[in-house]
């Protein structure tokens, strides 16, 4: 198997599991049960394992509250806000929220339901694809436009899952703010791909996955606030007021140790990871173009940037769209030959509906349905790169004289 769908998820890294396995056997003790000395060097491991992942994105300590991953933080940070808010503004709404069309279903859904609840919702539409402009980020223009004295949060992915352009997302923060309302930053695929300081962008809260960057899976972060414009949010889980009485809930010690742990470990390994995982992207890229006539790359070019600043893809990420192949019988092909690829978020596999995202770019269903999405990783090779260009060519070829 040659495995290049890591934006659904990674693979547990080995260094990871060597810090874990202590805290799923021996070192057993529940962290609130803080009267004997299992369960204080359950607590003393947790409180380090909170400075460790805070460090690695920017935060302090007592702004990390731990979860089950991304969707869970994403749905504290808009539900949580939206209930502090409730009754305060009467009239038309409840109150205004602001996300993107391309947005991962762990907002869009939540954000729908507070819609349902009388919440007003201004979904932004992103750059297409044959537009000036990157494709799939939003113009700040209409950000300012849809920005009003009810807006009390506005929610964005620092990269998106499928496309993995980066949205500027500083600039956004900036104009968030002087309207008096709140950022929610959806990182669950920047960690380990490019750099990430909740100060630097600008974020009031940010989500996190832990098995989105060799973690385990089931664990994640939410950060809120703390200093400055501090922001509170109101619990969904009630019970025993673990992390201060936000998510409430027996900590998941191994969990919580192996997500520090990743998360150290993808900052570490950036500098060197960063630019490898580039240059295998670009070398699968580049055997597609030169073995598979008439593909088409979804998304920011590859080679895009900010005026010689920052890249503005993800770089561990390629969506392309193959013309004239059906993309379920491409899919089932290449999974045949043991290559492990997706057409979009791992969350909406099971729906028959093609990519909202690659819709909102304006390609058509056909074209939709026909794309593949890649993510590679620290532990991909060369070779596997170049045997998935040739299993991919071969496939489509073939599905092509049918």
């Amino acid at each position: 198997m040659i495995y290049l769908d890591n934006h659904a998820t990674t693979r547990l890294d080995p260094r990871v599991l060597e810090t874990m396995l202590p805290w799923l056997t021996d070192r057993y003790g529940n962290a609130g049960s803080v009267t004997h000395e299992l369960g204080r060097e359950a607590r003393v491991k947790v409180d380090a394992s909170r400075e460790v992942f805070a460090a690695a994105i920017g935060a302090r300590a007592n702004e990390i509250v731990f979860t089950s991953g991304a969707t869970e933080s994403a749905n504290l940070a808009i539900l949580g806000t939206a209930s502090r808010i409730r009754g305060r503004t009467e009239g038309i709404s409840r109150g205004h929220v602001i996300t993107i069309a391309t947005e991962h279903h762990a907002i869009l859904d939540p954000i729908e339901h507070l819609e349902r609840e009388g919440f007003a919702v201004t979904r932004l539409p992103v750059v297409g694809q044959d537009d000036p402009g990157v494709p799939g980020r939003i113009r700040l223009a209409d950000l300012d436009a849809a920005l009003r004295p009810d807006t009390f949060l506005v929610s964005v992915l620092l990269a998106n899952n499928e496309i993995g352009v980066v949205q500027e997302v500083a600039a956004i923060a900036d104009r968030v703010h002087a309207e008096g309302a709140m950022l929610h930053v959806d990182s669950a695929q920047a960690l380990g791909r490019m750099k990430v300081d909740v100060d630097a962008i600008g974020a009031d809260l940010a989500s996190f996955s832990g098995h989105k960057f060799h973690g385990p899976k089931g664990v994640g972060a939410l950060y809120v606030r703390r200093r400055g414009r501090a922001v509170r949010v109101d619990p969904l889980v009630f019970g025993g007021g673990q992390e201060r009485g936000m998510r409430s809930g027996t900590l998941d010690v191994p969990a919580i140790v192996g997500l520090a742990e990743a998360a150290r470990l993808a900052n570490e390994g950036l500098a060197e990871e960063g630019p490898q995982m580039r240059r295998l992207r670009d070398r699968l890229w580049e055997a597609l173009v030169d073995t598979v006539p008439d593909v088409a790359i979804n998304g920011p070019a590859i080679d895009a940037d900010d005026g010689g600043r920052a890249a503005v893809r993800l770089v561990n990420n390629l969506n392309v769209h193959i013309p004239g192949v059906d993309g379920q019988s491409l899919l089932a092909t290449l999974s045949g030959e043991g290559l492990a690829v997706s057409s979009g978020s791992a969350c909406s596999s099971e729906s028959p509906r093609p990519s909202h995202v690659l819709l909102a770019l304006g390609l058509s269903e056909d074209q939709a349905r026909a794309s593949l999405r890649f993510g590679l990783s620290r532990f991909t090779t060369e070779n596997e790169v170049d045997e998935a260009a040739r299993r991919i060519a071969a496939g489509v070829a073939g599905l092509r004289a049918i």
